[in-house]
């Protein structure tokens, strides 16, 4: 008998490579990449005449805080819950403390805002915060906001926001400025 040698059939895998690479080119060109947004804040104007500081009344700034066990603190002492905020924030904002604000439907409290243009909301958290319930709380901030701009805009010119003109819509920020101080957190 003869030797014979049997050659194992083989799959040519030359092309293998081509193919993998136009299917990456292919997946790399139709898919799409989905962008995260952050959240929109419009940073201060940088000061260029002097005085670059001013003394603030203690009545207009709400201290928020929130420690690294995701509780929210209000002025240091009072623990709430994130549904309580938005309403907190509405009466410190909306207060009317100097009764020299004819659109603001606050109790006047001596503890609160002076008026809407004064209010100040301050917000710290601990480096251990939650991301997630950080940007709650400033939902929530916002939220206040846009509450009482919506309330604002429908009393003096009977329009939702979305239906407002440019002008009106700056009367509407000017009534009920965004005012909201970030405290920087400090890492041990």
């Amino acid at each position: 008998m003869r030797n014979l040698r049997r050659n194992a059939p083989t799959v040519n895998a030359g092309s293998m490579a081509d193919i993998a690479f136009l299917l990456l080119i292919f997946f790399l060109v139709t898919t799409t990449i989905s962008a995260d947004k952050g959240i929109l804040r419009k940073l201060p104007n940088k000061c260029v005449e002097p005085p670059c500081d001013i003394t603030i009344n203690d009545r207009n700034i709400l201290k928020v805080f929130v420690n690294k066990e995701n509780k929210i603190m209000i002025e240091d002492d009072a623990i709430i819950e994130l549904s309580e905020l938005k309403d907190i924030l509405i009466n410190f904002i909306d207060n009317n403390g100097e009764k020299t604000c004819d659109y603001c439907n606050g109790k006047q409290l001596l503890t609160s805002s002076d008026k809407p243009s004064e209010a100040i909301i301050s917000l710290k958290h601990d480096a251990q915060t939650n991301y997630g319930m950080f940007i709650s709380v400033q939902d929530e901030v916002s939220k206040a906001y846009l509450e009482l701009r919506t309330a604002y805009a429908k009393s003096v010119f009977n329009k939702t926001p979305e239906e407002l003109s440019k002008d009106e819509l700056e009367q509407v920020k000017k009534a009920y400025p965004f005012i909201l101080s970030e405290v920087k957190v400090e890492r041990n």
